[in-house]
């Protein structure tokens, strides 16, 4: 299985790297793109492209995983594993392929058109119901449906905006989304979930093949539609797996989430904590997010995202005594 990991990863950062200029090209003809200015510190305009090249990674294998299943192409044994996963999560895989795609779409929309924030709102509420309702949900410890319901909508609502919020520097956001990824993956994939697995490392391997183009130094955003995407798929990944089980009986398990995804949700809590306390709209955007107290600190911006990156694979790393 580890072979077939690294060629999903592979195989998605591929097709991300490569689909990336054309999607560049094509949004800058669609006058999709981010102007210098404000609170910006990019000198040119630069294409919002990101966000569809890594839907295309994340889907193109995907697709073709799917055909080579029909086809009996792969070894027995992975893909007997693997068609077990997708003939019982049918119908919740096309809810996240669908979801991921709506969700890409929102930001899209956001990035051309600068939706107000309650109708960007309205349109991540839907989705994270729609989710909920096709059986994605945390159920562990909790017995009542509704609160496993507005439990998980609030999660997906909340991950989502968390890396939205930390869209603020080069390679930050994509960098944390492979982070995460990587630990959620190994974690699955250690536990015998190789179909989450399978997708956390098909989405590393998509977010990754972005990154040459967004840092050290970018000429392409990632996007609302990127943003969006990763917190989105983050939010997923998060539940799909099962942390605690009986042959992994250690209850802390249960925080590995909160573990992984520890750095962008305590920023998302610190900046929307101290915009209410300044009388400020929480969902406005400002520089007191951690990336720009280190700038103000001394250090670079592409030192600040580093340190960043080093924290978010610490804390991560807590969780392989778990396994």
């Amino acid at each position: 299985m580890i072979g077939l990991y690294l060629l999903l990863a592979l195989g998605a950062g591929l097709v991300t790297f490569l689909s990336l200029p054309a999607w560049r090209d094509w949004s800058r003809r669609k006058g999709v793109t981010d102007e210098p200015g404000h609170r910006k510190h990019h000198a040119h305009s630069t294409p919002l492209a990101g966000g569809l090249a890594i839907l295309t990674g994340l889907i193109t294998p995907f697709i073709l995983l799917a055909v080579v299943l029909l086809l009996g192409l792969a070894p027995a044994e992975t893909a007997e594993r693997l068609r077990y996963g997708f003939t019982h999560r049918l119908g919740q895989l096309s809810a996240i392929f669908a979801g991921a795609a709506a969700m890409s779409w929102l930001g899209w929309m956001d990035d051309r058109h600068e939706l107000q924030a309650s109708a960007k709102f309205v349109g991540q509420l839907a989705i994270a119901a729609l989710v909920a309702a096709a059986g994605i949900r945390i159920t562990l410890f909790i017995p009542s449906i509704v609160c496993s319901y507005l439990l998980t909508i609030l999660w997906i609502l909340t991950v989502t905006n968390a890396f939205n919020f930390m869209d603020n520097m080069n390679g930050l956001c994509a960098g944390l989304g492979v982070i995460a990824t990587g630990w959620l993956g190994v974690t699955s994939a250690a536990h015998g979930q190789y179909l989450v697995a399978a997708i956390a490392f098909l989405t590393l391997g998509a977010i990754a093949g972005f990154l040459p183009y967004n840092f050290p130094r970018a000429t392409v955003f990632l996007g609302d539609t990127g943003s969006h995407l990763i917190g989105y798929l983050l939010a997923v990944l998060a539940i799909l797996p099962h942390f605690y089980t009986r042959k992994t009986p250690h209850q802390w398990a249960v925080l590995s989430p909160l573990l992984i995804l520890a750095v962008p949700l305590l920023d998302l809590v610190w900046v929307v904590g101290l915009r209410l306390r300044l009388g400020k709209r929480f969902y406005v955007g400002d520089t007191n997010h951690l990336s720009h107290r280190l700038v103000r600190r001394g250090l670079s911006r592409v030192q600040a995202v580093l340190v960043i990156w080093l924290l978010a694979g610490a804390i991560g790393a807590f969780t392989l005594r778990w396994l």
